[in-house]
């Protein structure tokens, strides 16, 4: 069931993932979990709205582009409902609108998400990456602080 959290690892940080794009959720699923973190995952911007609401997630990462709520609607909601939650937004879109990023606390477009969404998710958490042979960074990247302000990975390097 989606609203209760089982997990043989006590502290385990749980992230929620909504996407309309059930691959992308497998692959947000598959690539969180090999580095520890509970994953939950939500096809709809209703059911995750749900699903954030009746679970402890420690963020939640949404789709830009979905059909009945977009992933601002959907983070405008999360940040009135749970204010300190931070959220992660993907996009296959390069043209998401300023407004819509200034929600969120990141954004990682999807093309990007194989080398940019754990980093960028670890360091929302507040965590270290589990081993750093396990995740190597490119230098200088390590230092990028999250700030109030949206920041965008693209070609390695942290934008504001």
């Amino acid at each position: 069931m989606w609203g209760q959290i089982m997990s043989n690892y006590p502290g385990r940080k749980t992230i929620l993932c909504i996407d309309d794009d059930d691959s992308m959720l497998g692959y947000q699923r598959a690539l969180l979990e090999r580095r520890g973190f509970e994953v939950l995952t939500a096809d709809s911007a209703r059911q995750g709205l749900q699903i954030a609401l009746a679970s402890a997630v420690a963020a939640v990462i949404v789709d830009y582009h979905m059909p009945e709520m977009d992933g601002h609607e959907v983070a405008t909601e999360l940040k009135r409902l749970r204010p300190q939650l931070p959220i992660v937004m993907v996009s296959s879109d390069d043209k998401v609108p300023e407004h819509a990023l200034s929600v969120v606390d990141a954004f990682v477009p999807k093309d990007e998400a194989p080398s940019r969404l754990l980093p960028v998710i670890t360091r929302i958490c507040g965590e270290c990456p589990p081993a750093p042979s396990a995740l190597p960074l490119p230098t200088g990247e390590r230092d990028v602080p999250v700030s109030p302000r949206p920041w965008r990975i693209r070609n390695g390097s942290a934008q504001f």
